[in-house]
């Protein structure tokens, strides 16, 4: 029996009201939401996101803009590198595809920064494809209310999106309900730590409630690593002082940031590795070109 009428029948009555669901939002405004929303959480993402589209309606108007004006404007969303990959995308639309955003997902993977998720994604949501969508909450679903697991397995394209793809309905506009409603559901109700099974549409229906609800016996999904302390914390100090400041930025500056020489020097190191700061002791350090 497929999920899919009993999720998209509460996905309509209970689905939150975001900016990407609203009609009319662009494919564009859809592909800058998807990658703002990679590990940052919805409530972070909204703000952010409609300044970004204010500023940057469409990919001419970020790709004619500094790299540099794209990562100052991501401020603290976290994993600044999706800001660079965004403007490498809307670079590449631009150039490729005479600004718009393509609809076909061969396409949208061969932009920079854009993965078999996200392509996905826009496929589905901005142009209607029928298409699987799966992420963190929709393994979550599949895992418990079809194969009846407390908790799911490794991410792994091959297992996950045929067992999508097996609740789509044949109706577009049905199908892409359904990949909203599965994702919206793990979100809010399917949660991995304490599910809501008592208002879930799916009580009746799914596989691990019906088998009692038996704890999870294989190996554990590794969780994120704390942020206090890490090196990402130590990134994003450098990071929020290259974005406030139009000059670049001293070495001795850098330096007061964060005592620990070794792990400041290691975090300075992977933000010019990785293209999110330029420069050197002499001339000092500021945000990319």
């Amino acid at each position: 029996m497929s999920i899919s009428p009993a999720v998209n029948a509460w996905f309509r009555a209970n689905g939150r009201d975001l900016p990407w669901r609203r009609p009319g939002f662009t494919a564009w405004g859809t592909l800058v939401s998807e990658i703002m929303l990679q590990q940052t959480p919805v409530a972070r993402v909204v703000p952010r996101l409609e300044q970004w589209l204010d500023r940057w309606p469409a990919p001419r108007d970020l790709a004619t803009s500094p790299a540099s004006e794209a990562v100052r404007a991501w401020e603290r969303l976290g994993y600044p590198r999706r800001a660079l990959a965004l403007h490498a995308a809307a670079v590449a639309i631009t150039e490729r595809h005479d600004g718009v955003v393509p609809e076909d997902v061969p396409s949208l993977l061969a932009l920079p920064g854009v993965g078999e998720y996200t392509s996905r994604a826009v496929a589905v949501f901005a142009y209607g494809h029928r298409h699987p969508v799966v992420d963190t909450n929709v393994r979550r679903v599949l895992a418990r209310a079809v194969e009846g697991l407390a908790e799911p397995w490794a991410p792994k394209a091959s297992r996950d999106l045929p067992l999508m793809e097996s609740q789509l309905p044949e109706d577009l506009e049905e199908a892409r309900v359904t990949n909203a409603g599965v994702m919206e559901l793990g979100a809010l109700v399917c949660t991995a730590r304490t599910p809501a099974c008592d208002v879930c549409p799916l009580l009746e229906q799914c596989a691990w409630v019906l088998a009692g609800r038996p704890a999870h016996a294989g190996p554990r999904l590794r969780t994120q690593a704390r942020f206090e302390g890490s090196d990402r914390q130590v990134r994003g100090l450098v990071m929020a002082e290259l974005r406030a400041s139009d000059v670049p930025v001293t070495s001795a500056e850098i330096a007061a940031l964060w005592a620990d020489d070794v792990q400041r020097e290691r975090a300075l190191a992977g933000l010019l590795r990785d293209g999110l700061a330029t420069g050197s002791p002499d001339e000092g350090y500021r945000l990319p070109d």
